[in-house]
């Protein structure tokens, strides 16, 4: 089924030279997605530096998007935060605007145990009617959803979907085995994305579909076709960028990717830095090959 298509993109945030939300290359970066296989934007996830984005210039930036790329693509809006009344109150200004879902992270750093992340999730999605996007992601957040709490939320019935983040292929398949009909599955880390496949996933957020779309739309079509040697060959040959993309912080090997495509997106905001010549050299390597 695929609701929001096969290959969603994680987006960076572009910023102008005084770091602030840069309107038109935003425009750019949509184009320069769409041309190369992107099917969904997720605006304002973590790959957007979303910890940086006051509320302010989040509902300003999903406005933009919504406006410039409406029927083009599918748009979510990443809302969630470790803060269950404002991320409320940001999902329902969302609404508004006309993105076709919103993706909601479990609550970082407070490490709440599994009832108090069902009860955050089910606070957010009852306040709203739009599809919602879990995003289980413990290496951020300091806690995993497990299989059963995400099967509990998958019985809300704007719960539609997870960004599963977690790395564990077993919790993924437990998921899918027992979810109900309709709830899906997206691989959250490029290189997992055909495994994730294999397992009855149904595609990825990616980061690296920035500057590898093509190649990953590629490699999609050969599983769903049945020739497997194919994407077999292909992921072995992106899994360099799959991993280099986040051998610095992220998005900033992302950022300088895009700039050397000619796509530019600007730097970012700190805490994190821009990257040395010596780093933007070994980014500017997996290009090359």
């Amino acid at each position: 089924m695929a609701r929001f298509g096969r290959l969603v993109t994680a987006m960076v945030t572009p910023f102008d030279e005084q770091l602030k939300v840069d309107c038109e290359k935003t425009e750019r970066l949509i184009d320069h997605l769409l041309a190369t296989g992107t099917e969904a934007l997720v605006v304002s996830g973590t790959t957007g530096e979303s910890p940086t984005l006051s509320a302010e210039e989040k509902l300003e930036l999903f406005k933009h998007v919504v406006s410039y790329a409406k029927g083009k693509c599918h748009i979510i809006a990443g809302t969630g935060s470790n803060d269950t009344a404002s991320s409320i109150q940001i999902t329902q200004a969302v609404e508004q605007l006309g993105v076709d879902g919103v993706m909601l992270v479990t609550p970082y750093y407070s490490r709440p145990s599994q009832e108090g992340i069902y009860q955050h999730f089910k606070a957010l999605a009852e306040s709203v009617k739009l599809p919602v996007m879990l995003y289980n992601v413990p290496g951020r957040t300091s806690v995993n959803m497990t299989a059963e709490t995400t099967l509990r939320l998958a019985e809300l019935p704007n719960v539609v979907c997870v960004k599963e983040a977690s790395g564990n292929l077993s919790q993924m398949a437990t998921i899918i085995e027992h979810a109900p009909e309709g709830f899906e599955l997206y691989s959250g880390d490029d290189g997992l994305t055909l495994p994730v496949l294999a397992i009855g996933g149904v595609g990825v957020v990616s980061v690296a579909s920035h500057v590898v779309g093509r190649e990953m739309t590629e490699m999609i079509a050969a599983f769903f076709q049945g020739e497997l040697k194919q994407a077999a060959a292909l992921h072995r040959k992106l899994l360099p960028v799959f991993e280099g993309l986040f051998a610095y912080p992220s998005p900033g090997p992302t950022k300088a990717a895009l700039e050397k495509l000619g796509v530019a997106a600007g730097g970012v905001r700190l805490p994190l830095v821009e990257l040395t010549e010596q780093e933007k050299a070994f980014v500017y390597s997996l290009l090359e090959r």
